[in-house]
């Protein structure tokens, strides 16, 4: 008489429910686990010892790791197809903010027509915020003075002048912040300005082409004009 309960043949099953094995490796759908799961378990009731049947409980267990294992690739082919959606709605959205200024970190300015756009996001309000502007030789241009303004993203406009009120040449310069509250320095992050003139489909997500800056991701897109 033919025992039910081949160890070789337990060992295989839960090996193919667990991925463990080579064979389940190359056939990974639902459709073949399920297949070959259905084809052992007949055997074992065909083979089975009529004074000593399979353990209900086993099997009721095998099943429950069956229907697991399906509900889980059933689960990723769900994800992967809202993965897909998202990154085609994402690329939609970002096809969208072309030809538009957007503000992302960095500290570049580009003075166009004697104006010059930048911005500052602030961790808290504060009383004092000093916007300092260079020269492509290092040089200090300009210093302007906010005064106090509140936690967030401030705004702030260059009207192409230097300090002593002359007019400087169209050209692409760098920023510094300095903000304080109560004389302690307050973390600020300089933020750039630029036109987003092309998007990109990466393997890590959409990346937008801004300005002279490339591969800025969807997040790191502060504000938007």
């Amino acid at each position: 008489m033919i025992n039910a309960t081949n160890s070789t043949d337990t060992a295989a099953l839960y090996a193919s429910l667990n991925g463990n094995t080579s064979t389940a490796t190359a056939a990974n759908s639902a459709a073949s686990t399920q297949d070959r799961f259905l084809k052992l378990l007949v055997t074992q009731m065909k083979n089975q010892d009529p004074l000593n049947p399979m353990d209900n409980a086993q099997v009721t267990s095998q099943m429950a790791q069956l229907s697991t294992v399906s509900g889980i690739d059933k689960l990723n082919v769900t994800l992967q197809a809202l993965s897909d959606n998202m990154t085609s709605t994402q690329s939609l959205q970002a096809a969208s903010m072309i030809g538009h200024g957007v503000l992302v970190a960095g500290k570049g300015v580009d003075l166009t027509k004697g104006v010059g756009l930048g911005g500052v996001e602030l961790s808290q309000s504060v009383e004092k915020l000093d916007i300092a502007i260079y020269d492509k030789a290092g040089s200090l241009v300009r210093n302007i003075q906010l005064g106090s303004q509140p936690v967030g993203i401030v705004n702030w406009q260059w009207d192409g002048r230097n300090d002593a009120g002359v007019a400087v040449a169209d050209d692409s310069y760098t920023f510094t912040v300095n903000a304080s509250q109560a004389g302690a320095t307050v973390a600020a992050t300089p933020l750039q300005f630029g036109f987003v003139s092309s998007v990109t489909q990466t393997k890590q997500g959409v990346a937008l082409s801004v300005g002279q800056l490339e591969g800025i991701a969807m997040s790191q897109v502060k504000q938007i004009f």
